[in-house]
């Protein structure tokens, strides 16, 4: 029989495992959304149902927390009923057991809603059906063994196959998800090197408009950087603004005609591709550029001019 002690115990592992079955089963499906969004791409769809490899990012990391929390408590609770310790009618189980189906239930009817409110709203007939198709499996893979695992008569003593079919297969099928989700993200080094160089681009930036201000006042291009510094135009340019954060080396400053001119600097990544950030990385257009050593040429604005007011009848 349960000890009563125990009950509190027993409890906390239930919960748990629903956090984390929740956390996991969702993170599962996500990644299978996010494979059918880049396989299956949708022309019209500039941004909602694309695809997101920050969202497979949040899912690699919830399984890999949350996966090992649910095994385990779950191996946790069938020991447990293994050995007799937690008795298959005690209260704590049943009501447990239903609470996490009824938690289950929520999110996935919320899960459905969306997919569904997506298709309605223009995704591609395939792309919904795949998707549905997984919310389904998920969400009936979830019901069956909650509902086969609380009806189930023999359990002291008692190896249950199908129990055992559960555990392993779903094991098996969310490292399938997890692996498969490495081969559609950068890897870290590179989403890092991309950030620095998008540090870089933004001092680009901030030197390209004091140059455009410096050549506004003086009708020609600064002979060095030098001349951006402090109050010498508008934009209050700082000395550490004109080199390389990341090699400290300061930029390289070229005249290239009468008002065209280079910086140059070394990147650690090319951002001519940005779909392999699933189209989230902030590409820079103005500065395009390999990796390596580059000189990147700009041309200054051409001086506003102000359109004279049309004359009223």
């Amino acid at each position: 029989m349960e000890q009563p002690n125990n009950s509190a115990k027993f409890a906390f592992f239930y919960m748990l495992s629903l956090v984390a079955l929740i956390f996991m089963a969702l993170s599962t499906g996500m990644i299978i959304f996010q494979i059918i969004n880049k396989n299956i791409v949708d022309a019209a769809s500039l941004l909602p149902g694309s695809f997101d490899s920050g969202a497979l990012k949040f899912a690699i990391s919830s399984i890999i927390i949350a996966a090992p929390i649910y095994y385990v408590t779950v191996w946790q609770i069938n020991k447990n009923l293994f050995t007799g310790v937690l008795n298959k009618d005690s209260g704590v189980r049943r009501w447990l057991t239903y609470f996490i189906l009824f938690a289950a239930s929520v999110v996935m009817i919320g899960w459905l809603i969306g997919t569904i409110y997506n298709y309605l709203d223009g995704d591609l007939t395939l792309r919904f059906a795949l998707k549905s198709l997984t919310s389904i499996i998920i969400a009936a893979a979830v019901f069956t063994y909650y509902f086969y695992d609380i009806r189930r008569d023999s359990v002291i003593n008692f190896r249950n196959r199908i129990i055992r079919i559960y555990f392993y297969g779903s094991l098996a099928a969310v490292l399938a998800a997890l692996i498969s989700a490495f081969f559609f993200i950068p890897s870290p080094s590179l989403v890092r090197a991309q950030k620095e160089d998008s540090q870089v681009l933004q001092q680009f930036d901030q030197i390209d408009s004091a140059i455009n201000s410096y050549y506004s006042e003086n009708k020609k291009l600064p002979a060095s950087l030098d001349d951006l510094i402090g109050n010498k135009t508008p934009m209050f340019l700082q000395e550490e603004t004109l080199a390389n954060p990341f090699t400290k080396q300061k930029f390289d400053y070229k005249l290239d005609g009468q008002n065209i001119y280079q910086l140059c600097t070394t990147f650690k990544a090319s951002n001519k591709i940005n779909d392999q950030n699933g189209g989230f990385y902030y590409r820079n257009n103005r500065w395009v550029h390999d990796a390596g050593y580059q000189c990147l040429g700009q041309r200054v604005a051409a001086p506003f001019k102000q359109v004279p007011p049309v004359p009223m009848r």
